[in-house]
């Protein structure tokens, strides 16, 4: 009998999803076997809607943006039902047996790789891909949507140069990427920031101002600051440290809830940080300071050749490994081949940025200050 497999995406739509659907599908009809897909993540095979991924499906789709399948961020054990959050994971169990599916591919970020991991211990045959603009999925060198969303914010920089020159203003641009800083590292460096602050390297803001400060005193009366959305000042920085320590440590589940609790005010607290930066900076610089926040714009649009070429690579080993029957991994990127990560070693971990990466080395090298 022909092997039969099915596709989600979940999380956060990225560049290149339409593109690995699309390396699966074709890689997998080739061989024979049938394909479909499932609609709005998780919830989509939940709710038994799903799509024939046929030829005529798969066309023309590989240049396109976002997901022809839609996305959604629900959680196999934790799906909201009416007003109730419930334990839906036997449900899709069953819709994926009635389907008589070898295999259902998930595509998605690190949240995606936690749920994805959790349904092999129910009984499914699993093989993710690693998909984000963030890039801070562990065990694959790379996520494809991260080209894409680093040329798009690298070209807002280059973009605000002009205008920060024009009016000797700081601008200050808030680029994604959660908790890790590769997104706005690599914008930064490629853009030629003055200035980049990342989640990895705690900032202090009067280091960061006497920087802006040393340019003006060199005729340079303009800057650019490059900050993550999660970036941090040292004092807050350290405080979310000691919380997440007490939360890992904590041996009594009231404890690690009440610990987490706190690190969520905090980061409620710290929401719109990059405001106040701006204004900061203003104040202990004397010049004037604006903000530009990037936002879901990095998501969007067509994927980059790199991300077109990384999401194919990455899906049509997909099928290699739905052959052989190799289940419970993510197909990660290794050089220009792949390498099958076990699930186990991919969740609850974050892959950030080491302190000591070439690009931050080379970023100093040029004078980039990191606020520290």
């Amino acid at each position: 009998m022909a092997q039969s497999i099915g596709i989600l995406t979940a999380g956060g739509d990225s560049p290149g999803l339409n593109a690995a659907i699309r390396g699966i599908g074709k890689a997998a009809l080739s061989r024979g076997m049938q394909v479909i897909g499932f609609r709005d993540g998780f919830r989509g095979v939940m709710e038994n809607r799903t799509v024939r991924l046929d030829r005529t499906a798969l066309s023309g789709i590989l240049t396109i943006g976002g997901t022809i399948l839609g996305t959604s961020r629900d959680k196999p054990h934790r799906m909201p039902v009416g007003s109730k959050t419930m334990d839906m994971t036997d449900l899709l169990y069953e819709n994926y047996r009635n389907h008589h599916l070898d295999a259902l591919v998930c595509l998605g970020g690190g949240g995606t790789q936690k749920n994805a991991y959790r349904l092999t211990k129910r009984g499914f045959n699993i093989v993710t891909l690693p998909k984000t603009i963030d890039n801070d999925v562990a065990g694959t060198d790379v996520t494809f949507g991260f080209d894409t969303a680093m040329g798009i914010a690298t070209e807002a920089i280059d973009r605000l140069h002009s205008t920060a020159h024009s009016h000797h203003r700081i601008i200050v641009v808030e680029v994604m990427g959660h908790n890790a800083g590769w997104l706005t590292l690599g914008a930064g460096v490629a853009g030629g920031a003055d200035v980049i602050l990342i989640p990895e390297i705690p900032y202090d803001v009067k280091a960061v101002a006497e920087a802006i400060r040393e340019r003006n005193r060199r005729g340079t009366g303009f800057s650019i600051v490059a900050v993550a959305e999660g970036a941090m000042p040292s004092d807050v920085a350290t405080e979310v440290t000691a919380l997440r320590e007490e939360a890992d440590q904590a041996d009594a589940k009231a404890d690690r809830k009440k610990a987490r609790q706190r690190l969520a005010e905090l980061d409620r607290a710290h929401t719109g940080n990059t405001l106040s930066l701006s204004n900061q900076l203003e104040e202990l610089t004397g010049l004037e300071s604006r903000v530009t926040i990037l936002g879901h714009l990095q998501r969007g649009g067509a994927p980059s050749a790199a991300d077109r070429l990384l999401a194919t690579r990455l899906g049509t080993a997909c099928t290699d490994l739905v052959t052989r029957e190799q289940y419970g991994v993510m197909v990660a990127a290794r050089g220009d081949g792949y390498e099958a990560v076990p699930l186990g070693d991919v969740v609850g971990r974050r892959k950030t940025v080491p302190l000591d990466h070439p690009w931050i080395q080379s970023a100093r090298r040029v004078g980039t200050s990191f606020g520290d």
